[in-house]
């Protein structure tokens, strides 16, 4: 019952949180300093890990094509494919949602329990639009640029790292890539970052905007709102392959 009960507030919070805003202004500068923290903010990581990602795949791939029958444009394939359909999509988002869900879910938890959420309901403006509505249409159009931009790094990264060490020539990456390439993973890949930006910026959002209690509680919504939110990805990851491919 408790599982309904939370699913039902949730179901609730994303109801109210669609409404007309009291002030587009005000509205507006909240929405792109949202972007600014879930975008800029996040990039850093999301550089390492990709380049990391991307070399790694290509040594654990040349690793294990040790027939002369392959030819080496295929290591240049699996990397390609790998980083688009999994690796940017999932990995990333996993980590974003360490990242990112875990501070949406402090700042909502910290201003319930300083009140601030009440004295901003007082003042009649609509806390459920005004705080969770920007973090959720900022991750919408953030996330997914910053999983393209692993896409393409990955695969930088996984290039520069097969010609530095040897494995596989910068010209024959290059023709691997261009092989049997389908833009359809491009749109699987799309529709898995916005998936994934909405549980990444809505479930951490739940958990902080109702939670109760004092410093400890943060804590534990905030790592609550994390592993709820890698669980749900991991979900939505295998249902999204199961009907789109």
């Amino acid at each position: 019952m408790k599982f309904f009960t939370k699913f039902g507030e949730y179901l609730l919070l994303m109801k109210r949180m669609f409404s007309r805003p009291e002030n587009t202004k005000m509205y507006w500068k909240e929405f792109m300093h949202q972007c600014v923290e879930i975008g800029i903010g996040s990039l850093p990581i999301v550089v390492i890990i990709s380049l990391f990602l991307g070399g790694v795949t290509t040594v654990q791939t040349a690793y294990q094509l040790v027939s002369p029958l392959v030819p080496q444009s295929t290591i240049a394939q699996i990397v390609r494919d790998s980083m688009i359909l999994e690796l940017s999509p999932t990995v990333v988002s996993i980590v974003l949602a360490g990242v990112i869900g875990s501070k949406i879910a402090s700042e909502l938890g910290n201003m319930r329990i300083s009140e601030q959420i009440d004295a901003l309901e007082i003042m009649g403006i609509n806390t459920k639009a005004y705080l969770v509505l920007p973090k959720v249409i900022g991750a919408l159009i953030m996330v997914p640029g910053l999983i393209c931009i692993s896409a393409v790094l990955g695969i930088w990264g996984g290039r520069t790292a097969g010609s530095m060490s040897g494995i596989i020539g910068a010209d024959i990456f290059d023709i691997g890539l261009r092989e049997n390439f389908k833009a359809y993973n491009v749109f699987f890949a799309l529709s898995k970052a916005f998936t994934f930006a909405f549980i990444i910026s809505s479930v951490p959002a739940y958990y902080g905007y109702y939670v109760t209690g004092g410093a400890l509680e943060i804590g534990r919504s905030s790592t609550t709102s994390v592993v709820v939110s890698c669980i749900l990805i991991l979900i939505a990851d295998f249902a999204l392959a199961s009907l789109l491919l």
